[in-house]
């Protein structure tokens, strides 16, 4: 495909039809000999062929969207939905194309708020604003879990996800158990992210600022208490289990830290503290990532003595016939390189018991 209006019309049908589910975009080699393929919600295209739409989207984008004032942009909500549907695509195009693209992003968000002041909210309904607002969400799911370039890791659509949901959170009644579901999957998309672009520090940050708001928001409700204890021990766990999966990256080590400092129960970090530490003595890791978060929490919640504890079980089961091995600190504070060596005198005598 050549032509560079048919490259965007086949783009805009794609977003126009997707139905609010999210799309896994990428970019394909010509030599497949198609320029898009697309089985069920999965989309591959050729670099050429976006560009080419890029190129007629922003032109149509500064000859017509730019100039709409907000009454024009309100009196779109009234128009025919083929039109309704191209106006959007016009910036989901760019921003597929440059996902820092800050004027398209921010046109974006001057539609959307025209659709909020358009639609007033009604008590226990979701207005249209609302169904926008959960449309902009899976839109940003499309870039930002798609294993496309610099999506993953794109300030310009991390800030403007949070925007969305700060006013998705203000135009409807959430209750706990909607607050929890919300905060899983956006979970699902930061790792995801973090997945596809490692040290994905704008992507673990917004996990961050979003913790903070449904905090504020569950503080509305009286089962506040009982949302943070459900609420810590579901994403501790998930994100314990992505570190080590993901035992290089120090994104989301950071971030762990972050959740056990916020954790009401003490015995959730001491049980992810006890799992880290026996993953990295099983498996002999001696990255510098996982044994700073070892250092961090232990000296952050005062855990020193479950890592201890938790290597003279090790030694126990690993060579039950011999004493553990006595390892001299040095006179200076505990670093990660202090339980990092710790651990590799377990490992040399085991290693010499097992060569016995």
């Amino acid at each position: 495909m050549s032509n560079p209006k048919a490259a965007f019309q086949e783009l805009v049908l794609i977003f126009s039809s997707r139905d609010n589910q999210v799309l896994e975009i990428e970019i394909i080699p010509s030599s497949l000999g198609a320029t898009f393929l697309q089985d069920g919600w999965s989309l591959g295209l050729t670099k050429k062929a976006l560009m080419q739409a890029f190129t007629v989207a922003r032109q149509l984008f500064f000859d017509r969207l730019m100039p709409m004032s907000e009454d024009d942009i309100q009196i779109t909500f009234s128009a025919k939905a083929q039109s309704r549907n191209t106006d959007s695509a016009i910036t989901e195009i760019m921003l597929l194309f440059d996902c820092e693209h800050l004027t398209a992003c921010n046109w974006r968000k001057r539609r959307l708020q025209a659709a909020m002041a358009h639609y007033p909210v009604i008590p226990d309904q979701t207005s249209p604003a609302t169904e926008l607002l959960e449309a902009e969400l899976t839109l940003m799911s499309s870039y930002q879990c798609s294993p496309l370039h610099r999506h993953t890791k794109s300030p310009t659509l991390w800030y403007h996800r949070l925007w969305v949901v700060v006013n998705l959170l203000q135009r409807r009644h959430w209750s706990p158990e909607d607050l929890l579901n919300l905060q899983q999957t956006e979970l699902d998309v930061v790792l995801r992210a973090g997945e596809l672009h490692p040290k994905n520090y704008y992507a673990f940050n917004y996990m961050r600022q979003l913790d903070v708001l449904l905090a504020a928001t569950v503080e509305k409700t009286t089962a506040q208490s009982t949302w943070e204890i459900r609420s810590a021990q579901s994403v501790v766990e998930r994100v314990v289990d992505w570190c080590l999966a993901n035992p290089r990256d120090i994104s989301g080590w950071s971030f762990g830290i972050y959740l056990l400092s916020n954790t009401p129960e003490q015995h959730m970090r001491v049980n992810a503290l006890e799992r880290v530490v026996k993953f990295a003595l099983n498996v002999g890791w001696e990255g510098e990532s996982l044994w700073t978060f070892v250092d961090q929490a232990s000296r952050q919640f005062g855990l020193e003595s479950v890592i201890e504890h938790t290597m003279l079980l090790y030694w126990d089961q690993e060579s039950r016939s011999c004493d553990p091995p006595r390892v001299q600190d040095s006179q200076q504070k505990k670093s990660w390189q202090t339980w990092l060596a710790r651990a590799r005198v377990y490992w040399v005598v085991d290693g010499q018991k097992q060569d016995t």
